[in-house]
């Protein structure tokens, strides 16, 4: 009897071609769509040329998402996590912001929604495995990098547990993208040349300002030259900068070449230095809380990313009582409420949540 895998079905071809591959293995697959958001919230959809016949994002990749399995032979299930959603994803997602911070939300929709109401969900459709479409893999019990570098996505699962990682497929780790293209289009899915998803799952298409008024109001104060102490602009609210920005400040004359190199959320000011260099920018430690490892390995010495895409740097651990202390060289734009993710060669072993940035043992005091 073949085993039973539920895939998490998205409407986007990469889920699209993971069932498929499921299928061709000799599993017996069932589709899950997730309806994660309420789409009748702030639907300033509605009028987009965009958009096929006006119909919300999230209903259009349920409709790709239906076609899909038909086409291929798979039935296709949809639960409604809207209000786990709510309360473990956007409402850490609005925490973090009033708070000054850069958080990821697609981490904690890992970790809450995608690896926990989706697994309760699935051992009740008598799952033996669940499956997502995430380009990562499982190998010997840990938690691996994928094939394709430029796609690969165990960052965002950095906060799962190795509970949640047991019984788990990723039939797109040892593929390219442009492979998951091609097996789309031998098949004839409506989701080969579908737009990959980018930005916040939430906020989609519409205007991230836009869509953040209507949960935290705007609080203008001064943009600040940090070297001078003078104050050169107003920004639109600390929320909508991050550190290292350069685009978007509208300060004109050197706009081009600020950059976002700090915060005080008490007096409300935005910290900017002159040049992609400047000594701002820099740090060469910070403290993780939030830590999780997804398996038995405690290394003293491995690799970090600071932020997906970003590459890797050799660092140091100093094991604190429910923190970790990170020490490395020289590094840029080293950001609270980002990700710091572990990683052993191929292996991701877990990481934490950026709390506080430091250079030579001291809190960045404009950071925070």
């Amino acid at each position: 009897m073949s085993k039973k895998v539920v895939i998490g079905m998205s409407g986007g071809v990469d889920s699209s071609v993971a069932a498929i591959l499921l299928k061709e293995q000799g599993y017996d697959v069932i589709g899950l769509f997730m309806r994660n958001w309420d789409s009748t919230v702030n639907n300033d959809y509605l009028g987009n040329p965009n958009l096929n016949n006006n119909i919300c994002p999230q209903e259009q990749d349920y409709n790709d998402a239906l076609e899909v399995c038909k086409k291929i032979g798979i039935p296709l299930y949809r639960v409604d996590f809207v209000k786990e959603y709510w309360d473990y994803v956007f409402t850490y997602f609005l925490d973090e912001l009033k708070k000054g911070r850069t958080p990821n939300p697609d981490i904690m929709c890992n970790k809450y929604i995608k690896f926990d109401c989706f697994i309760k969900e699935a051992i009740k459709l008598g799952a033996d495995y669940i499956a997502t479409g995430h380009y990562a893999k499982m190998k010997d019990g840990y938690l691996c990098r994928s094939k394709d570098s430029n796609k690969d996505q165990t960052y965002f699962l950095s906060q799962l547990s190795a509970e949640q990682l047991k019984n788990v497929i990723f039939p797109l780790g040892d593929i390219e993208k442009d492979k998951v293209r091609e097996i789309a289009k031998q098949y004839g899915l409506i989701t080969a040349t579908k737009k990959d998803s980018t930005g916040i799952c939430f906020i989609g298409e519409r205007n991230f300002k836009e869509f953040l008024k209507n949960y935290l109001p705007n609080q203008k104060g001064k943009i600040v030259n940090i070297d001078t102490n003078e104050v050169i602009g107003e920004h639109i609210g600390l929320m909508y900068y991050t550190i290292g920005q350069r685009r978007g400040l509208d300060i004109g004359g050197n706009d081009n070449r600020l950059f976002v190199v700090g915060k005080d959320l008490y007096k409300n000011i935005l910290y900017v230095a002159l040049g992609e260099d400047n000594k701002y920018l820099y740090s060469n430690s910070c403290i993780i809380d939030n830590v999780n490892f997804n398996c038995e390995l405690r290394p003293t010495k491995c690799t970090a990313k600071f932020r997906y895409r970003a590459k890797d740097y050799p660092v140091e651990l100093q094991y604190l009582e429910n923190e970790i202390l990170v020490k490395y060289d020289n590094i840029k734009a080293v950001t609270p409420g980002q990700s710091c993710v572990f990683y052993l060669d191929e292996k991701c072993i877990g990481g934490g949540i950026i709390k506080e940035v430091r250079k030579d043992d001291t809190k960045l005091w404009y950071l925070l």
